[in-house]
């Protein structure tokens, strides 16, 4: 996706801002000779080996908050226990966390317990500090360890994670907060509450149940020193190396007012958050791809190189040099309102009015019905959705059906339009291709929320810039192949599912794949199947995730002759192994809310319109 003219696809539909863009290209440098494995960024003491033992440092603390006022420990310590809570201010699982370590404050507070927040990170100030304390109504002392001392003086690791200290200074508890919330899954409640266990064990002189768990979350950010290695021969610097590769391949989501969780366009965010970005790319959370490479090759590709995994890796572990910042890249122009080339001829909200976002909890699939008002056939060579609350906005897919259909009748694959998802972007059709929007349509808005922990309010809308009918040669199309009579069984960790497309395709260009189903979404694999039967993968996807709705957008358009044939094969996780999983009892049928399943191989391709 260098260029305009790299392929069909490259050029239309929706072109992903952490796509190649020209990435090795555009590096002013000679790469590394990639090390030989990956070394983990250096932790403190384990959380169990702290457990137990007696913390005298926190005696002699004094730690200022983000008011200014400077604490001692006789004035923090509670009369039966103290709860040291590590936020950052940027981590999703924090602000997922803090409305419940409110809600817990209220309830230990003539309990004899106090609650402390903490934070630990380099990279947040004390007005995001106090920005973070408003917002969530956070009435607690909000300390700023910027040595990091007392994280280290508790084995703390990560945000937010809580150490329970009871009124001997003993660290009696230490670990996550409770099991609702994690990386890459959120249940409607909690199924085991740690901290409250440890709590009400303390209080009534109990045993606790468990002492120590692994809290999930991110990596503080912390200061490092340099472990540069003998025949390190290339110096890595932030300003020649690391931010041309940020910009170009992190910056889109993770910037200011978009969806990513951390500013990573500049470089005082980038290095204390380093730690994390060593961590997510070399476990490849981030960029999220699901694809193998072993069957078709694909525009938007995510993944990172091994030189780019080992750029990473040397700048932290040479101690995140700055560098010449007149060398930094020069830093994407990004529009905050359209993407298009132009404003769209015609604009749509979602509704009338904005829907507001809980704070907390799973939320399932909302619908909005919009009238396009359109009495003629339309054509459109460009779409855009833009959504109204990004901070909150996983996926929005628009769908076109006949005004006054019933219910949530979204009219089979065909009828749908245009998606957005974190990290796209939108991009004209080439010349003479266009979808085609029927006389007398509505639309139909399925919207997913993933709350942050604060109050929302989402009026989403998506634009269309119309073609001329008379320069239409090719109308593009979706379709899909889909399963809806499968019933998932409790406890089934792999359930097969196979669906093909009932009718065989004409001579057309097959240009991308949508696969689409819920949170027990194992794994989904698209095959075609030629006029002689001969049988073909096009994409695999082992492990698939229902947090990233992607569109897997061929490199080269591949021409399919008439006759051809596709084949979807999906498995489901029904088991307690499957963290997403809301009920691994239930038995599970098709429908279109998250705890339900869904089956559907949707893909896109172009066909010679007919005059």
């Amino acid at each position: 996706m260098n260029s305009r003219t790299s392929s069909l696809i490259a050029r239309f539909i929706f072109r992903n801002r952490l796509s190649l863009l020209g990435l090795i290209g555009s590096l002013l440098w000679v790469a590394p000779t990639p090390t030989q494995a990956f070394e983990p960024p250096q932790q403190v003491e384990p959380t169990a080996s702290l457990v137990g033992r007696k913390v005298d440092a926190i005696a002699k603390l004094e730690k200022t908050d983000y008011l200014g006022k400077q604490w001692s420990w006789s004035e923090l310590s509670g009369v039966e226990a103290t709860v040291f809570v590590f936020l950052g201010t940027e981590c999703p699982l924090a602000k997922q966390y803090t409305p419940r370590i409110v809600e817990l404050v209220k309830k230990y507070k003539d309990k004899g317990v106090r609650f402390v927040a903490v934070d630990p990170n380099i990279q947040d100030s004390l007005q995001e500090m106090g920005a973070h304390a408003r917002r969530f109504e956070l009435e607690i002392p909000f300390l700023k360890d910027p040595d990091q001392s007392l994280a280290d003086a508790l084995g703390v690791t990560r945000t937010p994670e809580v150490c329970l200290v009871d009124a001997q200074n003993t660290i009696r508890y230490r670990g996550r907060i409770d099991d609702q919330y994690g990386i890459g899954f959120a249940r409607e409640k909690p199924t085991q509450r740690e901290l409250v266990d440890a709590l009400d064990a303390i209080l009534s002189k109990g045993d606790i149940p468990t002492v120590s768990t692994q809290a999930p979350g991110c990596l503080i950010g912390r200061n490092r020193s340099s472990i540069e290695k003998p025949g390190d021969s290339v110096a890595i610097n932030y300003a020649e190396h690391v931010s041309h590769l940020l910009q170009q391949r992190c910056v889109s989501c993770h910037r200011q007012g978009d969806i990513g969780p951390m500013d990573l366009s500049n470089y005082d965010d980038a290095s204390a958050w380093a730690d994390m970005i060593l961590e997510v790319t070399h476990n490849k959370t981030m960029p999220p791809w699901h694809a193998t490479d072993e069957h078709a090759k694909f525009s938007n590709d995510r993944r990172l190189s091994d030189q780019e995994l080992d750029v990473i890796q040397r700048w932290v572990a040479q101690g995140k040099r700055r560098g010449d910042p007149a060398l930094d890249a020069k830093p994407i122009a990004y529009n905050a309102q359209w993407l298009l080339p132009q404003k769209p001829d015609i604009i749509i909200p979602m509704s009338e009015k904005p829907y507001s976002v809980p704070r907390t909890g799973v939320v399932n699939y909302q619908y909005f019905r919009a009238d396009m008002g359109n009495e003629k056939e339309l054509w459109v060579k460009g779409m855009e959705i833009v959504p109204g609350a990004r901070q909150v906005v996983h996926h929005v897919l628009v769908f076109v059906r006949e005004k006054g259909s019933r219910n949530r009748d979204l009219g089979g694959a065909r009828s749908f339009l245009v998606g957005y998802v974190p990290g796209t972007r939108a991009e004209m059709m080439p010349e003479g291709y266009a979808k085609r929007i029927p006389a007398n349509s509505e639309l139909i808005f399925q919207v997913h929320y993933t709350p942050d922990g604060t109050l929302q309010e989402d009026l989403s809308k998506v634009g269309f810039i119309l073609a001329d009918p008379k320069e239409i040669t090719h109308e593009v199309k979706t379709t899909s192949a889909v399963s809806v009579n499968f019933q998932i069984p409790p406890g089934a960790s792999a359930h097969r599912v196979t669906a093909s497309l009932p009718e065989k395709l004409p001579d057309c260009e097959l240009l991308s794949f949508s696969p689409h189903m819920h949170v027990r979404g194992k794994s989904f694999r698209y095959s075609l199947i030629y006029p002689d039967r001969k049988r073909q993968v096009l994409l695999d996807i082992p492990n698939y995730d229902f947090n990233w709705q992607t569109e897997y957008r061929l490199q080269t358009p591949m021409q399919l002759p008439a006759g051809s044939r596709i084949a979807c094969e999906a498995t489901f996780d029904n088991s307690e192994a499957n963290l997403n999983n809301p009920d691994p009892k239930a038995w599970v049928k098709w429908g279109d809310q998250t705890f339900e399943e869904m089956m559907i191989g949707y893909f896109h391709y172009a066909e010679k319109r007919r005059q």
